[in-house]
């Protein structure tokens, strides 16, 4: 028998750049990288917090409008309901944290 096997390849076509990355995964990694240095900056653990914080509201204003009154009824919830979790940016995304544990908001 003559077993003719075609090579595994995809059949979607993928946005990818050389490098392996979509441009939406590219704007993630530049996102975390940004978070990250500005974390390294901060100075106090207060400054830090208000700093992050700070973010995560900015970011909640640039949603969509239902995405942005889901995420600020959240934020009240989570502020309100539980005040050990600490707001922050993850991959650019608004989270919450409680003692380095990352609680994530789904992602739409």
């Amino acid at each position: 028998m003559n077993d003719t096997r075609k090579s595994a390849q995809r059949t979607t076509a993928t946005a990818r750049t050389p490098e392996g990355f979509t441009d939406e995964e590219r704007g993630a990694i530049k996102e975390r990288a940004k978070e990250l240095r500005a974390s390294a900056r901060s100075g106090s653990r207060a400054a830090q917090a208000a700093g992050e914080e700070a973010a995560v509201l900015a970011r909640i204003a640039e949603m969509a409008p239902s995405d942005r009154a889901m995420a600020e009824r959240l934020h009240a919830i989570f502020k309100a309901g539980t005040p050990e979790l600490a707001p922050r940016l993850w991959y650019g995304m608004p989270s919450y944290a409680r003692i380095g544990a990352l609680v994530r908001q789904a992602a739409r």
